[in-house]
């Protein structure tokens, strides 16, 4: 499994899809600018790695394709990198070699000194001799900027913050949501309802900390043995079907009552709950995965027809993301950061187009299909480019 930053095109644990797993790959084959056909004999040769020493590959090589071969003769895990000869910069990786198998390790190098870094499971780090690169070579991997775990501790912080500092103001709305229904006003539960369910939505990408919470809260009906009419199931679709389907007021109460206590119960707990610094990266991608399969296909609509407005708050919540990361996004690629900010406030307006003066949203089965090929499509785009973000800053330690 080889990466390259910025050459491959393609949220949360709610509803983790495939889609993850496949941009995993991807950002795994993307540090490569080389696919290598089958049988196909690259310069490069074979290497062994093992506590010793990370191989012994040719002194010089010339410019262009190359592939190592590389086994893994230790009986812990390694991480192989191409890098330059102070490490400063990596070109291609395999992110886990397991023992005793062998992976390629393929990139386009064009003239210059480089290295083979290989860094052990158990924290020992070996570097090979160095490679000299003679010639230049046309569509050559960029050196991209190797990101350790402690690098992601102030986004995390910073992130953490922000939703620590969002708990007041949804347990707010979802009280209001809930006093709504305690006297039977379901006119104003249903405006208020999407209010509490925006709030929550910004949030972006801490569901992956909440844990359990994050069902009960935000849980769709899909694998609930008997779907919508499941007992078990509650939070804020549960409400919405109930408000838009004509459920007694008395289960409305019920849910309304149980998500309160879920939220309270969440705010208190997070605290405890660890954020995974990897994470982050992947919900800048993740978030808007996920809305261009529940929300613009329509899947995540229980009867309110707003799924465009969860689209919108799914937006400010990579906003948010981003946000946090500029600080080692930045230093990994200076456009990026800007490019992406530009395109997410050009969708945002797109998206808040088929809203209405009063606030009304219009429901995505009532957009025609000029207006749903051009929200797709802008999204994919969109997405393709938010997909350099997991990519740049997957951790890599001691690359």
């Amino acid at each position: 499994m080889l990466s390259e930053p910025r050459k491959s095109p393609p949220r949360h644990g709610r509803w983790r899809s495939a889609g993850l797993a496949v941009l995993l790959l991807l950002g795994a084959a993307a540090l490569t600018g080389s696919t290598q056909a089958p049988g196909e004999a690259l310069p490069g040769g074979s290497l062994r790695v093992d506590a010793a020493g990370c191989g012994t590959p040719p002194a010089h090589l010339p410019a262009g394709r190359l592939s190592f071969a590389v086994t893994n003769g230790d009986k812990v895990f390694a991480s192989i990198y191409v890098v330059s000869p102070d490490g400063s910069l990596a070109y291609a990786e395999i992110p886990w070699l397991g023992p005793n198998k062998t992976l390629p390790l393929a990139t386009t190098l064009t003239g210059g000194d480089y290295a083979i870094r290989c860094v052990f499971s158990n924290g020992t780090v070996r570097t090979s001799r160095t490679v000299r690169v003679s010639g230049t070579a046309t569509g050559a991997v960029a050196g991209y900027r190797p990101l350790s775990d402690l690098e992601m501790t102030g986004p995390v912080k910073a992130y953490r913050a922000y939703v620590t500092a969002a708990f007041p103001g949804l347990l707010a709305a979802t009280r209001t949501l809930e006093a709504d229904l305690a006297r039977g006003d379901l006119a104003a539960a249903k405006t208020d309802w999407l209010t509490a369910h925006l709030e929550y939505e910004r949030l972006g990408a801490a569901y992956h900390s909440f844990g359990e919470y994050d069902d009960a809260i935000n849980g769709m009906a899909n694998g609930l043995p008997q779907g919508v009419d499941s007992p078990q199931w509650t939070g804020f679709f549960a409400l919405e079907h109930g408000l838009w389907h004509g459920a007694p007021v008395s289960r409305l109460q019920q849910l309304g009552r149980r998500l309160v206590a879920d939220i309270v119960s969440l705010q208190q707990d997070f605290p405890s709950e660890d954020t995974d610094p990897g994470d982050l990266s992947l919900r800048a991608h993740e978030i808007l995965e996920n809305a261009l399969q529940f929300q613009l296909g329509g899947i995540a609509d229980y009867g309110s027809g707003t799924t465009l407005a969860t689209l919108s708050a799914n937006i400010r919540g990579t906003q948010e993301v981003l946000s946090v990361l500029a600080p080692v996004l930045s230093p990994r690629d200076p456009e990026l950061l800007s490019q992406l900010n530009q395109q997410l406030a050009a969708y945002s307006t797109e998206v808040t187009s088929h809203r209405s003066a009063s606030g009304v949203w219009t429901p995505v089965t009532r957009l025609d299909a000029s207006q749903r090929r051009r929200l797709d499509g802008d999204l994919g785009h969109l997405l393709e480019e938010l997909a350099a973000v997991p990519n740049l800053l997957t951790p890599r330690n001691h690359a």
